[in-house]
């Protein structure tokens, strides 16, 4: 029992001390590392999708996530200690330009969380990349699940289009109250080459408000102008 409990230890411990690979690197090994980071990508993918579908996640992420820590492993694996080839690959990706959108800080850590799945994979440690990834998806579930951080599942995003003549301070108080649990105004801004301005609200309708009615009630008092009432995106995104 004891020589079994030892060798179970030595195994063990053999995973996690040694890299697959090493300073030749042989084609299984290559195969062993690169499929390794796609499954372990396409988990990270499947957990986004999963999370953000109910704020409505971007599907090119998801994407992105997916095919990143592939590449990250096998341009690790390219690189090895050959500083020349580090410093090479650093001048052909410096000619490439990306333009984006900013992504929210949420969408951030899951392209940390991709790339450090290729960096881990890359190297070898394949053992660790995957009891991590175990780890951070039982933890990115947990707060999607329980909204940690968040503002609830039943918080909305009001917005709504007033004339500019019509004075906008207080003029939904009244409504708001009288249908919403929780409200705050968030942002005020004109469009329209300054014709209107835009009240942007985050709200709690209270149980059993009827959105239609609720809309109605403000249409009436802005001139049957624009009212939109959607799921509640991510905090950074209604600051921009």
């Amino acid at each position: 029992m004891t020589l079994l409990s030892a060798a179970s230890n030595t195994t063990l411990e053999s995973i996690f001390t040694s890299q697959i690979g090493g300073e030749r690197l042989t084609v299984p090994a290559a195969l062993i590392m690169v499929g390794s980071a796609l499954l372990l990508g396409f988990i990270a993918a499947l957990l986004y999708t999963f999370t953000q579908k109910r704020v409505g996640g971007s599907t090119s992420l998801s994407v992105t996530l997916l095919i990143v820590p592939p590449i990250i492993a096998l341009i690790v694996m390219l690189i090895q200690n050959n500083l020349a080839r580090a410093f090479t690959l650093a001048g052909a990706l410096s000619l490439i330009r990306y333009r984006s959108e900013p992504a929210s800080p949420r969408d951030i850590a899951y392209v940390l969380f991709s790339l450090a799945i290729g960096i881990a994979c890359g190297i070898g440690y394949v053992a660790y990349a995957a009891i991590f990834t175990v780890i951070f998806c039982v933890v990115l579930l947990a707060v999607s699940f329980t909204g940690f951080g968040g503002l609830g599942r039943d918080t909305l995003l009001l917005k709504i289009l007033i004339p500019e003549s019509l004075n906008f301070e207080g003029v939904y108080d009244d409504l708001l109250n009288q249908y919403a649990s929780n409200w705050k105004l968030r942002r005020v801004q004109t469009t329209d080459f300054g014709t209107v301005f835009e009240l942007i609200y985050v709200i709690r309708l209270k149980k059993g408000v009827s959105k239609k009615e609720f809309m109605d009630k403000i249409r009436c008092k802005n001139g049957n102008l624009n009212v939109t009432l959607n799921l509640m995106p991510d905090e950074e995104k209604v600051k921009k």
